[in-house]
């Protein structure tokens, strides 16, 4: 490859994004392709900042909570995808732009203005969209995770989010039935993988 690939995973909080990438990752790397693991908000001062709102979201109006995603998109495209994309890797990352237009969608601005914002941002190859139902996702944040929903993950705001989730409509999407076992999921989501490494030319290296 003279550029990697980039894959995003999405969905509304409690899906399994951040159980399934390492699987496909784990996986891919078990093909011999190198894989880089990110996830957004990053670990940075701006991700940093993000994260600080989870127990207090209304600290910051919508304007500004999207300017703090948007700053902390940029650092995390120039400091790691583009480079991992330029030496041929395969980028993995938990969140990417659909997140912010659904979430900061759902806050009230809008999603189609959002999405104009991320000229800046590359644009995924793939985004493995990962679906169920708000009830499903709250109960595996509260049963499984153990632990109460955070500002971001209130039932209601899950509803508008996935919402906005299911009107998207772009031909990198492939829609991911999470409700179910882990291992099925993961199935799903390596066959849409290998789909795409194949239909890219994408050869594992030697």
């Amino acid at each position: 490859m003279t550029r990697g690939l980039l894959i995003a995973f999405e969905g509304i909080d409690g899906t399994g994004k951040s159980t399934q990438l390492p699987l496909l990752a784990e996986f891919l790397r078990s093909q011999g392709h190198v894989v880089v693991e990110t996830r957004e908000p990053t670990d940075g001062p701006y991700g940093r900042q993000i994260r600080a709102l989870y127990s207090n979201r209304g600290r910051v109006t919508p304007r500004q909570e999207l300017e703090l995603f948007l700053q902390d998109r940029r650092q995390h495209v120039e400091q790691c995808i583009q480079p991992a994309l330029r030496e041929g890797k395969i980028v993995l990352t938990d969140r990417y732009y659909f997140s912010t237009a659904a979430y900061q969608g759902a806050a009230g601005l809008d999603p189609a203005e959002i999405l104009n914002l991320h000229g800046f941002a590359p644009e995924p190859d793939l985004v493995l969209l990962l679906t169920q139902t708000p009830e499903d996702s709250v109960a595996r944040i509260r049963n499984q995770r153990g632990e109460m929903p955070n500002d971001f993950e209130q039932q209601d705001q899950l509803e508008k989010v996935a919402a906005l989730f299911a009107s998207f409509a772009q031909g990198c999407i492939v829609r991911i039935h999470a409700a179910r076992p882990i291992g099925e999921v993961q199935a799903s989501i390596r066959a849409v993988v290998l789909s795409l490494l194949a239909n890219k030319g994408v050869q594992c290296p030697d």
